[in-house]
């Protein structure tokens, strides 16, 4: 079974035709998928998918993006809407400073946010970081010390001293199809050496569609191709892959059993 462990499924791409994206996911041996969330009115329609499909769980946060439309949505607010048995997860959330879509210190404000409703939950958090590695961390290094908390880094492509960072705080990470572009050459060495129990995959759909889907959307199924990457990548079967990364995102999102 692979687990495609952050997708948007009520995102345009997608949600026009979400039941049978799905079921492509499942033809495709794809067993779980975690719905991301990134804006308040966006959660009860991704909450509503986990709710109409056994095989899809939720998370609740706020992309950096949209921080600064939302800085009513606090620690308070997102422990209350974590509490729903179908959400399993903090985020996403983190910091962008690449495109600066909202203000640096909002972004920053709303990533403790979050950092404490995982740290409240218990649930797992999910950090998106773009062109910011020195901050997030900062700001992951300093919250640790107020309490622990787990997650993941999503996406990565940060560099592999920030890879052995987050390991170090306890951190897994999560490889997109961004693995299988020519040009991550640099990406493609620290996913060969990541420890297998610490590595997650995942589409990020309707995003960033792995070789040999480039131009078009994204979607869950397309996990495989980026764990037969992968697997070869490192020298493992995809069996064995698929079986460590399924364990892994049960062993984080513990929620999910």
């Amino acid at each position: 079974m692979l687990v495609d462990s952050h997708c948007h499924l009520n995102y345009k791409g997608l949600i026009e035709d979400q039941h049978n994206v799905l079921e492509r996911a499942r033809n495709a041996g794809v067993g779980l998928m975690l719905n991301i969330a990134t804006r308040e009115s966006e959660w009860d329609d991704v909450l509503g998918t986990a709710l109409r499909e056994p095989d899809v769980w939720a998370t609740v946060g706020i992309h950096p993006h949209e921080a600064d439309e939302h800085p009513h949505v606090d620690t308070t607010k997102l422990v209350e809407r974590a509490a729903h048995p179908r959400v399993v997860g903090i985020g996403e959330t983190g910091l962008d400073y690449y495109y600066d879509h909202s203000d640096r210190e909002r972004q920053q404000r709303s990533f403790r946010s979050h950092i404490a409703a995982s740290r409240e939950t218990g649930l797992p958090l999910i950090v998106h970081t773009r062109d910011a590695e020195d901050e997030t961390l900062a700001i992951m290094r300093d919250e640790m010390g107020k309490g622990a908390y787990g997650g993941v880094i999503h996406c990565f492509t940060a560099s592999g001293a920030f890879a052995d960072a987050a390991l170090e705080l306890g951190f897994y990470i999560s490889i997109s199809g961004i693995v299988t572009f020519k040009n991550a050459r640099d990406l493609q060495e620290t996913a060969a050496r990541l420890p297998l129990e610490r590595l997650l995959i995942e589409t990020d759909s309707p995003f960033l569609a792995p070789v040999p889907h480039r131009g078009k959307p994204c979607e869950p199924a397309y996990v495989a191709d980026t764990a037969r990457f992968l697997a070869t990548l490192r020298g493992e079967s995809v069996e064995e892959l698929a079986a460590a990364t399924s364990a892994n995102f049960r062993a984080l999102f513990s929620k999910t059993a």
